[in-house]
């Protein structure tokens, strides 16, 4: 099994190399200081699976991990970290790594390395923990991604609240066409059929 390891810290790239080796089914092929370098040095080392810090100042182990899977949507990468951060581990499982683990767990870490080259998606005991959470939390959903403007985030928000189109017209300085209109939009970005529906939708998927 081929590794390359990305971390900008020269000494954790030779420990893990060294823990990485010790078994002799895995070959480390290359070390890389930035999610930049590992970005270039990608395509050209040919690895069957990629270990990344997360934090780095030349492009971070995420935005890596994302171009990284521009480059071969079937690459595999494990995110590697000392920090235990909400927003590191909804990023990780959103850009496609097929592992978290802290830095801590480092004595699991070729299992790890084996499982996630097996087929599987590995997180660490206090990440597994975590993810329940994770998966539920409003943040997690994204009015960008649907291209919901604030003012129809605004408009769904009073549709929840039962009001009807006079009263959000009145609320929010419209015409009563206009948020008709406004809501049929934001139904069809949705995929949804009609208010009811998306009234359940926010209560189900935005405001937990």
């Amino acid at each position: 099994m081929r590794i390359m390891i990305v971390d900008d810290d020269p000494l954790v790239q030779e420990s893990l190399k060294i823990i990485l080796e010790k078994d002799g089914d895995i070959e480390v092929v290359r070390l890389c200081g930035s999610g930049r370098e590992a970005v270039s040095a990608f395509a050209e080392a040919k690895p069957d699976l990629v270990l990344s810090d997360i934090r780095m100042e030349d492009m971070d182990g995420l935005q890596a991990t994302s171009e990284i899977l521009k480059i071969d949507p079937d690459a595999k990468v494990i995110l590697l970290t000392t920090f235990l951060d909400d927003e590191y581990i909804n990023q990780a499982l959103k850009v496609g790594a097929k592992g978290y683990i802290l830095k801590q767990d480092c004595a699991s870490l070729s299992d790890a390395v084996r499982a996630v080259y097996g087929g599987q998606t590995v997180f660490g005991g206090k990440i597994v923990e975590r993810l329940p959470d994770l998966l539920n939390r409003s943040e997690s959903f994204r009015w960008e991604d649907y291209d919901i403007t604030p003012k129809e985030k605004e408009i769904v928000e009073l549709v929840a609240e039962g009001l009807s189109n006079k009263e959000i017209a009145q609320k929010m300085f419209l015409g009563e066409g206009t948020v008709r209109n406004m809501i049929s939009s934001v139904l069809s970005k949705l995929d949804l059929r009609d208010r009811t529906q998306l009234a359940c939708f926010y209560y189900q998927r935005i405001k937990i």
